[in-house]
């Protein structure tokens, strides 16, 4: 836990959500007495808020200058869309709060609601246009494309608080990334946008096994960094819809899934090599390799490798 917040006062409500959020002006819209409780984590560069308010808190607000998604448990949030008019958010219900370069204002009714946010240019980092001069990647609704592509999205959001919180300090810097990565492409699956990632027949052309040589040299080169799909790309010399043409093509997988094996194997061989005599742990491995939930790591390993890591690890 990195912040956490408990008022009866709407004036310092006020104040620690201008520390946090962006310069706003805030009020109580019904007679209820004010109560606010706020906790954040992070992972790496995202905030993930826990926020509930017992009140109906009015507010007016300068850009947050980042993607801030709001998930509600219960209560609703009301909030205010240049062009589009006032949309609502009931239990259940997520999407985009505000544009990041847009003042936004609303009001929210007594809910208990996530906000996660991060910055822009990480949709950039998962889905790269084709030419280096392209405008920065956009979402184009509040909403998502389907009530599906909202329940998958949710799940990765409640994900990635799990994952945040099972760590007392900082999360693993890899860990956090590919966490972070992962988040950004169920964003853009989840909400229209203006990544053009269609196929040309230049990609078409590109898809060729010397582009998969080039993207596994870069892989294994710099395995253990904070890689994604577009580095990849660029050192491959395609664009990143070539690169995931070619990997589907000639291996039959994706570049992350491709990525995410070999650092499993990465892994399987420290297993093998360590002894937990020498302080070797599945979890300080696990990390090590980028795979923050020791659970998911488990199961992952044992489809793969038909045990379980302790046992691997074990001998």
């Amino acid at each position: 836990m990195t912040v956490e917040f408990d008022s009866d006062s709407l004036a310092a409500t006020e104040q620690f959500l201008n520390r946090n959020y962006t310069t706003m002006e805030i009020g109580n819209a019904t007679e209820v007495p004010v109560r606010s409780r706020i906790a954040r984590d992070m992972l790496g560069g995202v905030s993930l808020d826990r926020l509930e308010l017992g009140f109906d808190m009015s507010y007016d607000a300068d850009p947050l200058h980042k993607v801030c998604l709001v998930g509600v448990e219960s209560g609703w949030v009301e909030e205010n869309y240049v062009d589009v008019g006032t949309d609502t958010f009931g239990p259940g219900e997520v999407g985009i709060l505000t544009p990041p370069e847009l003042p936004y204002s609303g009001v929210i009714h007594q809910a208990r609601y996530t906000i996660t946010m991060f910055d822009p240019a990480l949709l950039n980092r998962v889905a790269s246009a084709d030419r280096p001069d392209t405008d920065q990647v956009a979402l184009a609704s509040h909403r998502t494309v389907t009530p599906e592509a909202g329940h998958r999205l949710t799940a990765v959001l409640s994900h990635m608080q799990q994952l945040a919180a099972s760590y007392d300090g900082e999360v693993p810097p890899l860990v956090a990334a590919t966490a972070s990565q992962y988040l950004a492409a169920t964003v853009l699956y989840a909400f229209p946008n203006t990544a053009g990632l269609e196929a040309t027949p230049v990609d078409r052309r590109d898809a060729h096994p010397l582009t998969v040589r080039r993207a596994v040299a870069y892989m294994e080169a710099h395995i253990r960094e904070d890689i994604s799909v577009v580095d990849i790309a660029a050192a491959a010399y395609v664009t990143v819809r070539a690169l995931q043409i070619a990997f589907r093509r000639h291996l039959d997988t994706t570049p992350t899934a491709y990525l995410k094996r070999m650092r499993l194997r990465g892994a399987h061989e420290d297993l093998i090599a360590g002894s937990a005599d020498d302080g070797d742990s599945v979890a300080a491995i696990a990390t090590t390799w980028g795979f923050g939930h020791p659970g998911r790591f488990a199961a992952l390993y044992r489809r793969h490798y038909g045990r379980s890591p302790g046992a691997a690890l074990a001998g």
